[in-house]
């Protein structure tokens, strides 16, 4: 099983990044292949809607298109069997790293349709969300 544990705090031997770790290790002893990543290692922007991910016809692997410093940690998280995300909370939300980090993690995978009364409806592979959100 790999797991990859990946840090949105710009602290890397702080509050979130010692909790990682100390997940990280109870996942090592398990038996599990780990690895941690820090964010702020990395220069990337969110994702910039350029909905190369949603064109048909094309040959898309499923991560975001877009080629950045994060496209390697993309790829590590696709290839992963568990992704587990921390981050502090700034003004009630996660940082503005992990913010892009999901957004580029999620935005490939999911699909919009529309129901019966027109009302749109946006869907995540089920394949990936039960990677990512299973607890």
């Amino acid at each position: 099983m790999k797991a990859l544990f990946v840090n949105g705090s710009p602290r890397k031997n702080f509050n979130t990044a010692k909790l990682l770790e100390s997940a990280m290790k109870g996942a090592s002893d398990s038996g599990a292949e780990t690895e941690l990543i820090h964010l702020y290692d990395y220069k990337y922007k969110g994702c910039v809607s350029c909905f190369a991910c949603k064109l048909k016809n094309k040959n898309f692997d499923g991560i975001c298109v877009y080629r950045d410093d994060l496209r390697p940690v993309l790829e590590k998280a696709f290839n992963s069997d568990i992704i587990v995300m921390g981050s502090p909370i700034y003004f009630s939300f996660v940082t503005g790293m992990m913010r892009s980090f999901i957004e580029r993690l999620i935005f490939s995978v999911m699909t919009y349709s529309t129901d019966s009364n027109g009302q749109v409806i946006k869907n995540v592979d089920k394949k990936f969300a039960q990677q990512v959100f299973t607890q």
